[in-house]
């Protein structure tokens, strides 16, 4: 017996699957967008089950934060991009595997030329922004979406962009405005939660690829972990959807990131924002600012950039008399989507704020 042959015979026993399925699978090309919290075990058991190649998105590194969910990085990966980490776990548990790694943000200039790529797409995403355009590139390339999100103590999963079937905008046509749906940072979320809903992802990608079982096409799966619930509901494909219904309006991919995270409207002007490399020019020659730490306490005192002063969003409003009305306050955050929210109020109140694009996590990234 070869040593593949070994290592998925308990799968290959499955009439289901059998020999065709194992080689559909091996032959099979999966897209995961984010290693994060969902993407950690739906990568893991798409290897471990003999998914030929896998492309795995993310630009992110790890975070010490990240830990209690995101199963794929360790504590020895705490600072590393999460790809590096992702790829030596993936090889660990299945050196067959084809990994092909896409360090950078999945956006509208990229997002079709990626998932055009491969037979199915893993949305592991934890914003909205990304989240529809996964779905819209998906849509336009005829990709079937495995989609999954989670929050707190809830999950969701469903296979979108299948012929016939609904699209993610069928449930959700438009983003949410800004600030009404909080991110798991300011949230939270049970640890093992992810881990569940991942695992499904994986499962209904498994049985796309090989013609198996009946996928949550036209299906919501809903979870609550508190009362230990699973339950599904009928989703059928809206024929007015703006991206896939019959006259759609939506027809080229277009980036939401400025409507989502900062509630910005179409024909507004963008809020003011700086660099990073900018904001390391100006701290390097001794431009008068004031770097203000958006996050919660628990994030500032993992990773921080020296010299910022931490007021968590919540309480910025309250603490107006800290801030200074004689220099520009810059305004940082993980990521720069709560960031550019409380730029956005600072420049109604008056204030000369600048949103730091990218975060913490860009300063990270660009070795500052």
């Amino acid at each position: 017996m070869s040593a593949d042959a070994l290592r998925y015979a308990r799968q290959v026993l499955l009439p289901e699957l059998g020999k065709d399925g194992q080689r559909r699978l091996g032959d099979a090309r999966v897209l995961m967008v984010g290693m994060g919290g969902l993407g950690s075990p739906a990568a893991l058991y798409l290897a471990a089950a003999g998914v030929g190649t896998l492309g795995l998105v993310d630009y992110d590194v790890v975070d010490e934060t990240n830990l209690h969910r995101q199963i794929i990085h360790g504590t020895p990966d705490i600072g590393r991009p999460k790809l590096a980490s992702a790829a030596d776990h993936i090889t660990a548990i299945n050196p067959l595997v084809t990994l092909e790694l896409h360090d950078m943000a999945f956006d509208a200039s990229n997002a079709r030329t990626l998932v055009e790529a491969y037979d199915v797409v893993v949305d592991g995403t934890d914003n909205f922004p990304t989240r529809y355009l996964v779905n819209d590139a998906c849509v336009m390339t005829g990709t079937p979406n495995v989609y999954g999100s989670i929050f707190r103590f809830e999950g969701q999963a469903s296979v979108f962009a299948t012929g016939g079937g609904p699209c993610y905008r069928c449930l959700h046509p438009e983003p949410p405005p800004a600030g009404l749906i909080p991110s798991c940072a300011e949230a939270g979320v049970l640890g093992v939660l992810p881990g569940i809903i991942g695992t499904i992802q994986a499962t209904e990608a498994i049985k796309l690829l090989t013609g198996i079982g009946e996928p949550l096409v036209g299906r919501l799966l809903l979870y609550d972990a508190l009362r230990m619930k699973f339950r599904d509901i009928t989703l059928a494909r809206d024929p007015e959807c703006p991206v896939c219904g019959d006259a759609p309006s939506i027809t080229t991919l277009v980036a939401y990131d400025q409507v989502c995270e900062t509630g910005l409207q179409k024909g507004q002007p963008m809020k003011d924002e700086m660099t990073v490399d900018e904001l390391k020019q100006w701290r390097d020659s001794s431009h008068p600012h004031m770097l203000v730490d958006v996050r919660e306490p628990f994030e500032h005192a993992s990773a921080n950039i020296e010299g910022a002063v931490l007021i968590p969003m919540g309480e910025v409003m309250s603490q107006l008399d800290a801030l200074p009305t004689d220099r520009t306050v810059v305004v940082q955050c993980q990521s720069g989507g709560r960031s550019a929210r409380v730029t956005a109020a600072l420049r109604a109140k008056g204030y000369d704020a600048v949103n730091l694009v990218g975060g913490i996590l860009a300063w990270k990234r660009a070795g500052h």
